[in-house]
């Protein structure tokens, strides 16, 4: 391992190979920063929208501040019919009814789903 460090600090050190191993460097860096971070979260974030977009009336929902509830009313709200994510949704949880974001559901479920077994 030592011998791979000390090698390639001596191409480092080379004039001709000095710019084109930093630029491999760099994109070396910039791969590793997506493949870890930027495409999962990408692949996250296109998963939530599918499972908001897919919401009916009659689903369990869990908001991100954790308030459970079923899915009474969409409120589908956009300009030229196109939806939105900024669409309300009406929840009923216990004797109250909220309207929430449809960006804040986390979770989706149906209603009266058999819980997994512990």
């Amino acid at each position: 391992m030592n011998f791979s460090i000390v090698a390639s600090f001596a191409a480092l050190q080379l004039p001709g190979n000095q710019i084109s191993s930093m630029i491999f460097m760099y994109g070396a860096i910039f791969a590793i920063f997506y493949f870890v971070l930027i495409r999962p979260q990408q692949k996250q974030r296109k998963a939530h929208d599918v499972l908001v977009k897919s919401l009916k009336k009659g689903d369990e929902v869990v908001t991100a501040g954790g308030l459970v509830g079923e899915v009474l009313h969409i409120n589908a709200r956009g300009v030229d019919g196109a939806v939105s994510m900024d669409d309300r949704i009406t929840i009923k949880s216990g004797e109250s009814r909220l309207v929430v974001e449809r960006g804040r559901i986390s979770r989706v479920g149906t209603v009266g789903a058999a819980a997994p077994a512990a």
